[in-house]
């Protein structure tokens, strides 16, 4: 079983900045795996916006977030963070961490966040953009 523990929501006004961080305290060494996040609003379903193959460093960025949202791992510290620039109102929402396997093929975390295929999840963090 895997936890991930969230941390770094907020409240912050439009063009603002928010830094989440996760970290993967049950893992005993950082293996091959997509790590990353997902956002969630009210009546609205799970969407990914950033991941990283922890292996190969390889990030993936959907376009919806892309050119405003990073991705980096520190593995000592078993952690993703996620920088998230020039923020929008429309980016609020719960923000979730989550842990899954990587594709072969391709960018190894594209389907991880397109498809929402996460196996576990932290208990999310809230960011909150004001206009």
């Amino acid at each position: 079983q895997v936890q991930l523990m969230e941390s770094g929501g907020g409240s912050v006004q439009a063009g603002g900045s928010l830094t989440l961080s996760c970290v993967a305290s049950s893992y005993t060494t950082w293996g091959a795996a997509c790590m990353g996040w997902f956002r969630q609003v009210p009546g609205k379903e799970r969407e990914g916006i950033a991941a990283i193959y922890t292996l190969g460093d390889i990030t993936y960025i959907p376009r919806s977030v892309k050119g405003r949202f990073t991705i980096s791992q520190d593995s000592s510290k078993k952690q993703i963070t996620l920088q998230m620039n020039d923020l929008k109102p429309e980016d609020t929402g719960e923000y979730y961490c989550g842990s899954g396997p990587n594709a072969l093929g391709g960018n190894p975390c594209a389907r991880f966040i397109d498809m929402v295929e996460s196996d576990y999840w932290g208990q999310g963090t809230q960011v909150i953009v004001s206009s």
